[in-house]
């Protein structure tokens, strides 16, 4: 399709400079978190400093440096700052996924259709849910982690050069190490495992996805077993490379740990050392090595993220490149309106990627009139419809509405002038009237009823129990192939575009429902002489009553 294109990959830091753009609407809160989790930690790193000072004081048979009940104050103070830090970044995050989901959706709606016709569903019903929750992880547990590190550590160098000026040093290549080093290590040996698993994941979604859509042939067949063995394969192979990265992230927690324990040991011994000398007191050789160990929090709270942060890092490359994807067609908004006098279809050619569908073809469809396009499978009747609708723009010649190029018409006129019927009409999840109207407020109970009425549907809603408040079921699970047709064409019966481009609207029905559309077709004609049609089928008796018919050959 002319919309497959290789998913771009960006450096980690492209994808986080890009996602953190997104915050600037929430700065405020966002400084609010970095500032009370500062401040959290350094009540927890100065709880244990202090207590070492009354300890050491006690020791000594001194006064203590500190009352105890500020101890508890500080502890206290801890838990209410932590809890306020973490409120305001998730606050942070739950606001931006609404916001990216909402950026989403609106990609999708420009995108669609043309862009998303040859797409793999079941990956990008990955990058909409998982991918875009895994953004969770970035948003309330790596933007203030990563400023909180910085500035506790810098306080915590600068009180440790108070005390000796290679304990302060020692302490910035410490929180260098365990904050920066290590974790930079791991994502650059992880980032492509992260990046394929996020990909493999939704491969495997869209596996699942296409085997609940075809369990019945799967059942009727006796295919059960190979699926399901193909299922398990991918499953593995998921597993592998999860395994992979938990072997990483094993790595990572166990070098995290060791760099700790080395420099906390170095800390002792350097300032032992600088005790014995006279350059420190014993108080200070404490108190300096105790902080040393109790400030480690916020850079491994930092080290940690680099477990996560591979697959979070590819999520949000996934959801940027959605974001980020360019629409095959270019919406018209300034563009000129008219009304519908007649279509017609000028030396057009047009390939998907390098496969030719249509070369030179030319075409008219004259206003009042019903236009049969004939041929065989595959010959372009279905991608002719579908360049009158611009979901893609022709490769050569030109498309005309009204003697107007359709690429200088407003896009929302040239939609309002066209009612596009497909082989298979989509059934929401809803009521039968929800269905007919697209749940539009505009149109009252009489205006469903007698739209229904045209598509022959009345007669036969009125005999279920609910009528039109009947629920139609997921995928219209309750209706007949038949049924449903009929409720897309009463849909485009009540929109009541001037145009109509039916593709194979009979192709999967019995000849009765086939008989029913038509007639359907029919009596509309009769009874609005505006009514512009063109019928596309690959029989010619379904296009029997088509005022002129127009044969397609393939290339």
């Amino acid at each position: 399709m002319k919309n497959n294109k290789p998913q771009k990959r960006r450096s980690a830091l492209v994808v986080m400079a890009k996602l953190i753009v997104l915050i600037k609407p929430l700065l405020p809160i966002m400084l609010l978190a970095i500032i009370l989790g500062v401040v959290g930690f350094l009540c927890a790193i100065f709880l244990t400093v202090f207590a070492s000072e009354n300890l050491v004081s006690l020791a000594q048979k001194s006064s203590l440096s500190m009352p105890f009940y500020l101890l508890i104050i500080l502890a206290v103070a801890r838990g209410l700052l932590h809890y306020g830090e973490q409120y305001c970044n998730h606050f942070i995050a739950f606001k931006l996924l609404a916001i990216i989901r909402h950026k989403v959706f609106a990609a999708l709606r420009r995108l669609c259709p043309a862009k998303l016709e040859g797409r793999d569903k079941g990956n990008l019903i990955s990058v909409i849910t998982s991918d875009i929750e895994l953004l969770e992880v970035f948003y309330a547990h790596t933007i203030s982690p990563v400023a909180i590190a910085l500035i506790v550590s810098t306080i915590m160098c600068v009180f440790l050069v108070k005390i000796y000026l290679w304990a302060g040093l020692l302490a910035a290549v410490a929180y260098l190490t365990v904050g920066v080093l290590i974790p930079d290590i791991n994502s650059k040996l992880g980032s492509a495992q992260g990046f394929e698993f996020r990909n493999k994941f939704g491969e495997l979604n869209s596996f699942v996805l296409e085997s609940l859509r075809g369990l019945d042939e799967t059942i009727q067949y006796d295919f059960g077993k190979k699926r399901g063995k193909q299922i398990e394969e991918k499953s593995v192979e998921l597993g592998h490379l999860q395994g992979k990265l938990n072997k990483y992230e094993a790595f990572q927690r166990a070098f995290t740990t060791g760099a700790i324990l080395i420099f906390g040991c170095g800390m002792f011994f350097l300032l032992y050392k600088a005790n014995k000398t006279g350059t420190v007191s014993f108080a200070q050789l404490v108190i300096g090595t105790v902080a040393m160990l109790g400030s480690f929090g916020p850079v491994v709270a930092l080290s940690n993220l680099s477990n996560n942060l591979n697959q979070t890092i590819a999520s949000g490359n996934r959801v940027l490149n959605l974001l980020e994807e360019k629409p095959v067609v270019d919406e018209v908004i300034a563009g000129k309106s008219v009304d519908f006098e007649g279509s017609s279809v000028e030396n057009v050619s047009f390939a998907y990627d390098k496969k030719e569908i249509l070369r030179d073809f030319n075409a008219v469809f004259q206003k009042s009139k019903m236009t049969g396009i004939h041929g065989a499978s595959g010959c372009g009747k279905s991608t002719l419809l579908k360049l009158l609708m611009r979901f893609w723009d022709a490769d050569s010649g030109q498309i005309k509405i009204s003697g107007e190029n359709i690429k200088n018409l407003n896009t929302k006129n040239l939609r309002t002038m066209i009612s596009y019927i497909t082989q298979e009409t989509y059934i929401f999840n809803g009521t039968i009237a929800e269905n007919i109207s697209l749940g539009a407020d505009c149109f009252t109970r009489e205006q469903i009823e007698a739209a229904a009425k045209k598509a022959s549907l009345h007669n036969f809603i009125m005999s279920l129990p609910d009528g039109y408040d009947t629920k139609t079921g997921e995928l219209g699970s309750c209706l007949s192939g038949g049924e449903r047709q009929r409720i897309g064409l009463a849909r485009a019966f009540l929109y009541d575009a001037p145009f109509m481009l039916l593709d194979e609207p009979t192709s999967n029905l019995d000849s009765l429902n086939e008989a029913i559309i038509l007639k359907s077709l029919e009596n509309e004609r009769t009874n609005n002489s505006n009514k512009t049609m063109v019928l596309v089928s690959h029989r010619k008796s379904t296009l029997a009553q088509s005022d002129v018919v127009i044969e397609i050959s393939k290339n």
